[in-house]
């Protein structure tokens, strides 16, 4: 196989599982990206910039992403959350915690 036709595949496999995951980031939270609720193990809420195929300030494994926590001061993997699903008062602790912000 030639240069040209693997860099296509390659790119196509890429497209694909960035789809894949917008896909399920949207059915997951109802938004496709973006400043993102997720609770991470110890179930604390906060806010994250979450990017489909793009992870600036966490480690992505696979659906999840292991990120510091900045309600427990811990390093964790988290997970998206529907903030729908969430009581008003857990969305506005979310919303006050917010991992740092990217420049």
């Amino acid at each position: 196989m030639d240069k040209p036709s693997r860099r296509k595949r390659a790119g196509a496999v890429a497209a694909g599982l960035a789809l894949a995951e917008s896909t399920g980031l949207w059915l997951r939270t109802g938004r496709p990206g973006g400043n993102i609720v997720v609770r991470c193990r110890e179930g604390h809420l906060f806010t994250t910039l979450w990017l489909p195929a793009i992870s600036v300030k966490a480690l992505r494994l696979g659906w999840w992403r292991f990120q510091r926590c900045p309600v427990g001061h811990h390093w964790s993997v988290v997970t998206p959350v529907n903030a729908s699903g969430l009581s008003p008062r857990e969305r506005r602790s979310a919303r006050r915690h917010h991992d740092f912000r990217v420049p």
